[in-house]
């Protein structure tokens, strides 16, 4: 059943290629390196529930497993470069787990200091729309989109590991979206998709200073939009001058 889920899981035509050895626990991973790469594959058998020495598995996603197939599990999975082979701690509950690390605490500072990174760039990203201006909300978001990629999540905590999984995609896209874009409409209105995958993952990262998240009523035809901010004080990226103080502070965060 394992064997079946991770190579299904890893497998795409023409791409990828997983062949699971239930033996030896190991994944062997064939292809095509100008279509994907090891991450990628990693990521899809992460997110089917199994855990990688770089990539771990959503907590619920896991917990959905057939009880033959879940297995012990550290805190947070550490990486390891390897050419041949990817140990995918997958079985039936009686593997040996020492090769991976167990920390709880190992690398709070590096955590806390590269998703700082990311959420002051995103802040930039957001200061540059509340003043209209189109070429620097580009840049700024370029040095977001670079943020975000050089987040190393075998340093985050197994809670941020598994919403970091969640939301990396969507912000990466988002970034580089607004980063290519040269109209302020079309980078607020990808913004406020930005802002979305920014609030899941300040929820459970602990912040140095209250972050607020605040609404404008008003935006996308009165549907609404989100961002996040620093000051509570609302100054509103969707419009700028035109209705600077339209919206309101509806939670924050600590």
């Amino acid at each position: 059943m394992c064997k079946t889920t991770i190579e299904k899981a890893g497998n795409v035509k023409k791409e990828a290629s997983v062949e699971w050895n239930k033996d030896t626990k190991t994944a062997t991973l064939t292809y095509d390196s100008d279509k994907t790469n090891q991450d990628e594959i990693l990521k899809r058998i992460a997110l089917a529930g199994y855990d990688s020495e770089k990539f771990r598995a959503p907590d619920d996603v896991y917990a959905k497993l057939a009880e033959c197939c879940q297995y012990d599990r550290p805190i947070k999975t550490v990486a390891k470069n390897k050419d041949a082979g990817m140990n995918m701690s997958a079985g039936h509950g009686d593997h040996n787990h020492s090769e991976m690390t167990a920390s709880a605490n190992k690398g709070t500072a590096q955590n806390q200091s590269q998703l700082k990174v990311v959420f002051d760039n995103y802040f930039s990203v957001k200061d540059a729309l509340i003043i209209t201006d189109a070429a620097t909300t580009s840049a700024k978001a370029t040095e977001l989109a670079a943020s975000i990629k050089a987040v190393d999540m075998n340093k985050l905590s197994a809670e941020e590991h598994t919403v970091w999984m969640k939301v990396m995609q969507n912000l990466i896209t988002t970034a580089e979206s607004i980063a290519k874009s040269k109209d302020i409409v079309k980078q607020r209105g990808t913004f406020a998709a930005l802002s979305e995958g920014i609030y899941t993952l300040a929820k459970i990262s602990k912040q140095d200073t209250p972050v607020y998240y605040q609404h404008c009523p008003m935006y996308n035809g009165g549907k609404g939009a989100n961002w996040l901010s620093k000051e509570n004080e609302v100054k509103n990226p969707y419009y700028g001058s035109q209705m600077l103080t339209c919206g309101s502070t509806v939670e924050t965060i600590k």
